[in-house]
């Protein structure tokens, strides 16, 4: 159960790369709208799925999970003739951000499946916010597809070059980060294996809700100033706030965050696809977590 999960939803946030596929649901979204709703009610019955199997199916999670599939689909499919992004559409994306922020419905949850469902929730709400943005929306730039061009790359070590010195040094003043170390057992095959892990699990998903959602939508309303990419790296910044193990608010992550935030925006800015943050900030991460 704790490889499927994962593995299942990957498989369909992944499928919706394939641009033919895309464009098949957006024509059959667009001839018929309220074929919309048959996403909460598919994700809404596959976590009801995965919590009975692991003993933890209730009432109330049935009812919190129905309200948090079908409300903000509720939202999209009333602005549906708005052009995006409309303000309605930054509520969608609160809708599907905050219950998870905050870990809404864990006291009904036994601890003992509260990681797995933690998970499939999660993957629930990348594919529904998918659905809603880029099939159903149809929000431009989000520019989830493969990398079109190889200055994609180029792009990510430039950033990488620029962001890191920056983290490390100030990581290190203020006690965010511990020494540097090289671990034991450290061979390319593990940093390889952990870098896959940590961009599927982590950054892809975080880089969908906070550059291809947050980000994009801020610029198309806003305009692509600089101090609209500040302002959306803010948001993601201040999103680590409550994240551990220091004591909370985590003011130091934050601030280091915010300033990765402002790196990742910008190579997603300049990059054909949103792989190319979603790889620099799986390069990020994995540095800290196997030499930090």
């Amino acid at each position: 159960m704790r490889i499927l999960i994962p593995v299942l939803f990957l498989s369909m946030i992944l499928s919706l790369l394939c641009g033919r596929l895309q464009e098949g649901l957006q024509r059959t979204l667009s001839a018929r709208p309220a074929l919309v709703f048959l996403a909460p009610a598919v994700l809404s019955l596959l976590f009801c799925g995965i919590a009975s199997a692991m003993g933890a199916l209730s009432i109330p999670l049935v009812t919190l999970i129905l309200i948090y599939t079908f409300a903000p689909t509720v939202c999209c499919y009333s602005v549906q003739r708005l052009p995006p992004p409309a303000w309605p559409d930054f509520l969608v994306i609160l809708l599907l951000w905050m219950p998870l922020e905050f870990g809404a419905g864990a006291r009904w949850v036994p601890k003992p499946a509260q990681g797995l469902l933690h998970m499939a929730a999660y993957g629930v709400s990348v594919t529904l916010g998918l659905v809603l943005f880029l099939l159903f929306r149809r929000l431009g730039k989000i520019k989830y597809n493969l990398p079109r061009s190889g200055e994609d790359l180029v792009n990510v070590l430039i950033g990488f070059a620029c962001v890191a010195p920056v983290l490390i040094v100030l990581g290190r003043a203020l006690g965010f980060l511990a020494p540097f170390h090289v671990p034991v057992r450290l061979s390319a095959a593990r940093l390889v294996a952990q870098l896959l892990i940590i961009l599927a699990a982590t950054a892809l998903p975080e880089e969908i809700l906070f550059r291809g959602f947050i980000q994009n939508g801020l610029m198309q309303k806003l305009g692509s100033k600089f101090t609209t990419l500040l302002l959306a790296a803010l948001v993601f910044g201040c999103a680590h706030l409550d994240n551990g193990p220091e004591p909370l608010p985590n003011w130091r992550y934050m601030i280091l965050a915010t300033i990765a935030g402002v790196a990742y925006g910008k190579v997603y800015e300049k990059s054909s696809s949103i792989f190319a943050s979603a790889t620099l900030h799986a390069i990020v991460n994995t540095i800290r977590h196997s030499f930090f």
